[in-house]
């Protein structure tokens, strides 16, 4: 038997606390994301066991437990992700009997900087990049920081196509760039956001961080609220389109303070 065919099949949800992605790479294995759309199957197939009201993250992630065949999954069920994924870890240990489904409660502080959120890139080679980070231990690349146009706030979006509607001088900001510090269970940095550029502040329909998601969007000037189920249709596309183009940002002179840009979490934890 070839050495690849023995790599463990492994999947996770959330972001796992860094020991065990750790465990992973020692172990060689082959990690699978399940919070993306992997596989081409009907979400509605997730409709017998989950609700749908439950988000459609956690419903890719039980189209995706159905059809992997994993050894083992772990799922983050700390205030790192949220309590829905307990239920359907639960759920997920009971459907598919030959997979170890392992729970786990991400609360590391060990800040890894957040080079990603405010680099120059188009929005969906950046946070393809931060949710692919989740699956390594290493440091990142030092890159340069662009000066911000436009903020993103919020998760990563099941349909990674509304991302294709934002410039690539556009900062990451709430549980996106918690995933990129890989810190998710970090309030202070998950609320930061800057209130001198349009933002988007994005959350999935039926996710509790739907709450949050308004809420700043109402204290923020140039603050644009939008949940998307499944997939972004073309009323909210035209909403964010209509927004970032008539949304001007706001100039403003650092006088020897330090930058947005140059704040990582480590700074908030400080403060």
């Amino acid at each position: 038997m070839s050495k690849h065919s023995q790599q463990k099949r492994i999947g996770i949800v959330g972001v796992p606390p860094l020991a065990v992605i750790r465990e992973l790479e020692a172990e060689g294995a082959t990690i699978f994301d399940l919070d993306e759309p992997l596989v081409k199957r009907d979400i509605e197939l997730a409709s017998s066991y989950l609700p749908r009201v439950f988000c459609a993250i956690l419903r890719t992630v039980i189209i995706n437990g159905l059809s992997l065949k994993l050894d083992r999954i772990y799922i983050d069920v700390g205030p790192g992700k949220c309590d829905c994924a307990l239920h359907t870890a639960t759920i997920l240990a009971d459907i598919l009997p030959e997979t170890t489904v392992i729970t786990t409660r991400n609360q590391d502080r060990n800040d890894f900087g957040t080079p990603l959120c405010t680099s120059q890139m188009p929005l969906i080679d950046k946070i393809s990049a931060i949710t692919r980070s989740v699956q390594s231990t290493k440091p990142y690349q030092d890159l340069p920081a662009c000066v911000p146009t436009a903020g993103f706030w919020g998760v990563p979006p099941r349909d990674f196509s509304l991302l294709s509607l934002f410039p690539e001088t556009t900062h990451v900001y709430g549980w996106t760039r918690c995933m990129e510090n890989k810190t998710p269970d970090n309030q202070k940095l998950e609320e930061l956001y800057n209130s001198d550029i349009p933002t988007v502040f994005f959350a999935q329909s039926f996710c509790a961080k739907t709450a949050l998601a308004r809420h700043l969007a109402n204290k923020h000037p140039h603050g644009l609220y939008v949940d998307c189920d499944v997939t972004a249709g073309n009323s909210a596309k035209a909403k964010i389109e209509a927004f970032l183009e008539l949304s001007k940002p706001q100039k403003r002179e650092c006088k020897g303070s330090k930058p947005e840009f140059c704040l990582l979490s480590s700074d908030l934890l400080n403060s």
